[in-house]
């Protein structure tokens, strides 16, 4: 033990104290990766209540609409890998659209809302699409979301329309309910999971979420050739 003198009072000597040891070791990442996602759609369609419902397991018939942008964190797991979700709420309102837009640029998933019940939010769906190939990159994943399917008696959207708008769009295709916590998990865990089996083996866990990524592009320079999954039964 290594002794040094008390110089003031010549007593005996006395033990040196402890140095700690540092421990290097850098705390483990509570997920393998961090994906951007983002919900768009027509006012009034259910965005938010879609985001509470699976962020939260909440439903608020009396969800005021969203004023910018909002956001949740979700963590889930899928594929052997734990995932860190940052969900993205938008506005719908056209004045919103150029705060909004700086949000595409991150995001890796993109769910476009409609409501099943207003003819005029589906019919709004190709200004969305173009604000997607705008302000996003080309090769994001996208799927569309026909929402308040618990309102069957005032349906004003087919399914089939909606299948046929995702088909001819190459995009996946859902109907879900919010109210009625109807499908809202898998439209999120399908989407994510399209991302993932297009992560390449050479990124690193962790550094996804801030690495661009080279992602397989259809002949047309688009997204890929459409792979509709259709939840309408539940």
């Amino acid at each position: 033990m290594n002794m040094e003198q008390n110089s003031s009072s010549g007593g005996a000597p006395r033990a040196s104290p402890a140095v700690p040891v540092r421990n290097r070791r850098l705390p483990q990442r509570p997920f393998d990766y961090k994906f951007q996602l983002i919900l768009i759609g027509d006012r009034g369609v259910g965005k938010t209540c879609i985001l509470e419902r699976f962020s939260d397991d909440t439903f608020s018939i009396s969800s005021k609409s969203t004023v910018g942008v909002d956001f949740k964190i979700k963590t889930i797991k899928t594929k052997g890998k734990t995932i860190r979700l940052q969900i993205w709420d938008t506005a719908g309102q056209e004045r919103f659209n150029s705060i909004s837009a700086a949000y595409y640029r991150g995001a890796k998933g993109v769910l476009v809302v409609y409501d099943i019940t207003n003819e005029e939010t589906f019919e709004n769906l190709p200004k969305w699409l173009m604000m997607i190939d705008k302000h996003a990159a080309p090769d994001i994943e996208v799927i569309v979301i026909g929402n308040k399917k618990d309102k069957e008696e005032l349906r004003q959207v087919s399914t089939e329309r909606g299948e046929k708008f995702a088909y001819e769009h190459n995009c996946r295709f859902c109907e879900v309910s919010a109210k009625e916590n109807l499908n809202v998990k898998d439209v999120f865990l399908k989407l994510v999971d399209d991302i993932v089996d297009k992560v390449p083996p050479e990124i690193a866990p962790f550094g996804f979420e801030d690495t661009k990524l080279s992602l397989p592009r259809s002949e047309q320079g688009g997204r890929e050739p459409s792979r509709v999954f259709c939840c309408t039964t539940g």
